[in-house]
């Protein structure tokens, strides 16, 4: 059946329904991908790990089992995997194709072991059993939006409620006249001063639109810290570790003490200290649920141990029961303690899907201010509405939207954001734009600025002329002493080419290029980590990283690029063949992205020839031979 015509369900109805078609895609591309290659070859693409055995034991918080796994055989360290710290896996027995598995989160990864945090204890039926440990979908965030949406979706008379309703069209969001208090941080310019004051005046819902380099970060910290003086509490949540990381980062450097929840796993090292974990950790009556937890997990293993005598019948399960009841107490006491270190919180960071409703027991914030908010599908975005009175959205919907893999999914609008809806539906009178950017050469900005922002970007003094050549230690060259580079290979047979058991692509000779380019602009003194090269294709990337070997450049993907920036980007389009198919570049959001990442020195590779068979490229190429960066690859 058609995905897109449902009329009898409701808003709610439809998002779950689509919620559960993109679980279902991503299972299928797993299993496939299990299915497609044997243990060893999983384990050749970086998905698994097999041959693994129990090395060490240890427990955390909440009660989570820390099992660390290393190789059967000792003297080998793991091969290189996509399995990074904080990657949600299934642990199976290996020759077991009955088992179901345990899910678990990478907590530590190293050349020799990997540890994985469990919720459940993993029990094997005989010693000398074997694992294996695949990636996984992450099915926790799927439930906690179901949850969240039928909480919406039955609320009456609550704050909820109404904030449901206002978030469904049903009653119009209201504002008031509030008396403006000089801003914390004197360097804000005015359209973030506005975009502050515009946001405290809603009741219900505002929205802050952050095009690239315009500081919304900076915003979001002085609205935070504005809230935070009148005595409001904020849960302050994005769509990725990295994005809340970020904020949390901002507001210790402007003195505002604030909790990160969330496995500390999923948290840089620097900050780990401000997540709930270790501040539990640290207050004394932990160390009694510590000793408990540890007590109940050496009573459990005693139960397996063999011995002698046979034991009288139901004593193991009795010590297993009494060992359970141990556990039970220690968490007890850490709930405890939870509580009283939430309650000194003014501002509780996370990801909006990894809010656990346990931990935050019915607490209720003042505001939820939500940034990256244009890259969560509208279920995930429920899931903090129902912990707050007020909600700030801030984002981009010009950048890269929801990352969807199901196209019947796709194709009834689930990757439409819920700041992207609330801005069709209701429209800008709930927004404030912010129009001034400190990342980017004025030429860098212009292309974006003119297409996806209607002309109203403005390059701040600091970066409107700024170029390669002006660092310390660059010489000056044509290749520093400009700021954009377009370097085009039609006529040059840089051909596409479709990786080998696979769907993505590269590019051979454009790769090769942009190796080139990247030596050029390290000859003329920048070094490794001023540079990235980026493409939109995965198999490009692998490409490059593979040319360039062990170099400290940054090379990536533009999903993985979005929100970052380096002085000098080159950006491989990668697409060149005779019948004008760009395929994934059609996706024009993703170009913003790759064209704005760049400070200093921005260089496109690309085919002409079939990049402009698509209206955005053919605008793109006249920009770029206004301003004179138009060179072809005859050229070098």
């Amino acid at each position: 059946m058609n995905a897109i015509i449902k009329p009898q369900e409701d808003h709610f109805q439809r998002l779950s329904r689509l919620l559960d078609l993109e679980a279902g895609a991503e299972k299928l591309e797993t299993l496939r991908e299990l299915e497609r290659h044997t243990p060893a070859e999983a384990e050749a693409q970086g998905n698994s790990l097999i041959h693994l055995v129990i090395r060490e034991e240890d427990s955390g918080l909440g009660g989570r089992i820390l099992l660390t796994f290393g190789k059967r055989n000792q003297n080998l360290s793991l091969p290189w995997n996509r399995m990074r710290t904080g990657s949600p896996v299934i642990l199976s027995v290996e020759g077991n194709s009955g088992s179901e598995g345990w899910r678990g989160i990478v907590s530590r990864s190293g050349r020799d072991n990997i540890q994985v945090a469990f919720n459940q204890w993993p029990e094997a039926e005989e010693s000398g059993t074997t694992f294996r440990l695949d990636r996984s979908t992450d099915e926790i965030s799927r439930q906690r939006a179901h949850q969240a949406m039928d909480k919406a979706g039955g609320a009456k008379s609550s704050r909820l409620a109404l904030l449901r309703d206002v978030l469904l069209g049903r009653q119009s969001p209201s504002f008031e006249k509030i008396e403006i208090h000089a801003a914390l941080d004197q360097n804000l310019n005015e359209s973030q001063n506005q975009a502050v004051a515009f946001a405290l005046s809603a009741n219900d819902i505002a929205i802050i639109h952050g095009p690239p380099g315009t500081g919304k970060t900076t915003t979001l910290v002085e609205l935070m810290r504005q809230i935070t003086r009148s005595g409001q509490s904020i849960l302050a949540v994005a769509a990725s570790n990295l994005a809340v990381d970020n904020m949390l980062e901002r507001l210790i450097e402007a003195g505002e003490p604030a909790i990160r929840l969330g496995h500390p796993a999923r948290v840089s090292p620097e900050l780990r200290e401000h997540t709930l974990d270790l501040l539990v950790e640290k207050h004394p009556d932990f160390k009694i649920a510590r000793k408990l937890t540890r007590d109940a997990h050496a009573l459990k293993d005693s139960s397996f141990k063999y011995t002698r005598a046979k034991p009288e019948p139901g004593a193991k399960q009795a010590i297993r029961q009494e060992a359970r009841d141990m556990l039970r107490e220690a968490r007890e006491i850490e709930a405890g303690v939870i509580e009283r270190v939430l309650n000194g919180a003014r501002i509780v960071c996370a990801t909006a899907t990894g809010l656990d409703d346990e931990i935050l027991n019915g607490r209720m914030f003042d505001w939820c201010i939500m940034d990256e908010a244009s890259q969560s599908t509208e279920p995930g975005a429920w899931i903090p509405l129902q912990y707050a009175n007020r909600l700030v959205l801030a984002g981009d919907h010009f950048q890269l939207p929801p990352t969807v893999i199901s196209t019947e999914a796709t194709q009834a609008g689930f990757d439409i954001s819920l700041m992207e809806r609330l801005l069709t539906e209701i429209g800008p009178q709930i927004s404030r734009r912010l129009n001034i950017q400190y990342r980017m050469h004025t030429d860098i900005m212009n292309f974006s600025s003119d297409v996806f922002y209607g002309k109203s970007l403005l390059a701040d003094e600091t970066v409107r002329t700024a170029l390669l050549a002006d660092l310390p230690a660059v010489t000056d060259s044509p290749l520093t002493h400009s700021p954009v580079d377009f370097i085009d290979t039609a006529g040059a047979s840089y051909d596409e080419e479709l990786e080998p058991n696979g769907d993505s692509r590269f590019n051979l000779q454009e790769a090769e290029l942009a190796v080139k380019k990247v030596r050029a602009l390290l000859e003329h003194g920048l070094s490794p980590d001023m540079i990235a090269v980026i493409s939109p294709y995965s198999a490009q990337v692998r490409l490059l990283r593979e040319l360039l070997g062990e170099s400290e450049v940054e090379i990536d993907s533009v999903d993985g690029f979005q929100g970052r920036e380096k002085e000098a980007v080159i950006v491989s389009l990668v697409r060149s063949n005779r019948e004008g198919e760009v395929g994934f570049l059609a996706d024009t959001r993703r170009m913003n992205v790759a064209l704005t990442r760049a400070k200093r020195k921005l260089i496109v590779i690309g085919d002409s020839a079939t990049v402009t068979s698509h209206a955005f490229y053919q605008r793109m190429l006249e920009y770029f031979e206004s301003i004179r960066a138009y060179h072809s690859v005859w050229e070098d």
